[in-house]
């Protein structure tokens, strides 16, 4: 009996998959192009593939959502041009106007509305939600009153976006209260990351993730209390000692290993997403021990397999510290986090962070092209060197998970010569 028919078959399954695979590529090219403000670009893609208007990314959000937050007008038209949706609602029923709108993207809002944009979704004006409800049951167990927080010495150790970080008193003990600025306590979005942070924190136990303490959830302003770390966070320390020796290095790169190491164990993941050294912290003065923190971009993840992978929203977490993929608007995983412990172990090697010379975000696009941080630091060792090439490898396949991380780290923990003069090791 001829073989004939199954081959042809076979044949046509591996043509259909390379279609697919091409489709996969050309859809994160276009959300690419859209992110970068490159019009041409989108335009060629679209004269080669019209269909490529409706792309989704994981979150849902088409071409139009990118080019409308970030207000590139000449992109927009194109897209509007080939027939994109405009009133298309990304996974959170947010439309392209709405983005723009809590964007402020006044030439964006114009050209959306005269095409017919409406405003829907968690950040547009025809918003009617239901309640967001608290994540556990239990709240009573972790819900603290405000009036037990003393906030009469209390001094600002970290701002960000959403808040300020203060170190105050709880119960008469020394804490760490993230407090959300009263002025978004109203927005709903915000509300449901700090509640999601919450329901994170309360499920994690490990010696080198930050302890939660507790939450005020039901008034405002939001305030989320951890543990209170006397020793500040890692990029205070590198920027006060400069280069570490490898024997140091080794020490912290294994403390901030096993804490992530927990943060990716299966079935429940969390990617953290924003690992840098202002989110790993110092336990004291004498920085014998770190703690991995701020989980405000985490992602918790039911996984199937091992080797699923996810295609996130992109662009999460600092440029500086970012894998390429998540630049790019690709496919990522847990990987993202090794990428960025490579750049932590670079940074407390050579004493600077990586590509100090640029802008954060062109440095983390020159790290999209291929390129990586040169070695100079005369106190890198072979294996130190080889460990850091492997976790941030542009395939992320090819990466350590921590766990493999831990035990190459030990490994050269036990081979280090016991003299310690760093000195007499070269590049």
């Amino acid at each position: 009996m001829s073989s004939g028919g199954g081959s042809s078959e076979a044949a046509a399954a591996a043509k259909e998959k390379e279609k697919e695979k091409a489709r996969v590529s050309r859809t994160s090219l276009i959300l690419w192009h859209a992110h970068q403000d490159d019009a041409a670009a989108v335009r060629k893609l679209l004269e080669e593939d019209p269909s490529l208007v409706k792309a989704r990314d994981y979150d849902s959000r088409t071409p139009l959502h990118v080019a409308s937050l970030h207000g590139w007008v000449e992109v927009a038209n194109c897209l509007i041009e080939f027939g994109a949706d405009v009133n298309a609602q990304d996974r959170w029923k947010n439309t392209p106007l709405a983005d723009a709108e809590g964007a402020k993207r006044t030439a964006m809002i114009e050209l959306l509305k005269s095409h017919g944009g409406l405003s829907y979704g968690q950040n547009g004006s025809h918003f009617e939600p239901s309640p967001v409800l608290p994540p556990l049951p239990n709240k009573c167990d972790w819900e603290v009153d405000p009036s037990e927080l003393d906030f009469s010495n209390s001094v600002c150790i970290g701002k960000g976006s959403f808040g300020e970080i203060l170190k105050a008193h709880w119960r008469g003990t020394p804490v760490a209260v993230k407090r959300i600025l009263p002025s978004l306590s109203d927005d709903r979005l915000v509300i449901q990351d700090f509640r999601q942070e919450v329901n994170l924190l309360v499920k994690l136990r490990h010696p080198n993730v930050v302890q939660f303490l507790g939450a005020v959830t039901d008034r405002k302003p939001l305030m989320l209390i951890t543990e209170y770390l006397r020793g500040g966070d890692l990029h205070k320390y590198l920027k006060d000692k400069g280069a570490l020796s490898p024997s140091t290095a080794i020490n912290f790169g294994l403390d901030i290993a096993r804490g992530m190491a927990y943060l990716h164990n299966e079935p429940n993941v969390i990617i953290h997403r924003d690992l840098k050294p202002r989110n790993v912290l110092l336990v004291n003065s004498s920085a014998d021990h770190l703690k991995v923190g701020d989980f405000g971009l985490s992602k918790l993840i039911k996984v199937q397999s091992a080797h699923d992978v996810y295609k996130m929203t992109g662009e999460t977490g600092s440029y500086r510290y970012m894998a390429p993929e998540v630049l790019k608007h690709r496919r990522y995983d847990k990987k993202v986090d090794v990428f960025s412990f490579a750049m932590i172990l670079y940074e407390m090697l050579e004493g600077e962070p990586p590509f100090s010379n640029y802008e954060p975000y062109d440095g983390a696009k020159y790290v999209a092209e291929g390129h990586r941080p040169s070695f100079r630091g005369k106190g890198y060792i072979p294996e130190l060197r080889e460990l850091t090439e492997q976790c941030w490898d542009a395939d992320m396949k090819q990466r350590p998970s921590f766990i493999e991380i831990i035990k190459h780290l030990e490994k050269i923990k036990e081979n280090l010569p016991s003299d310690h003069h760093w000195h007499l090791f070269t590049s």
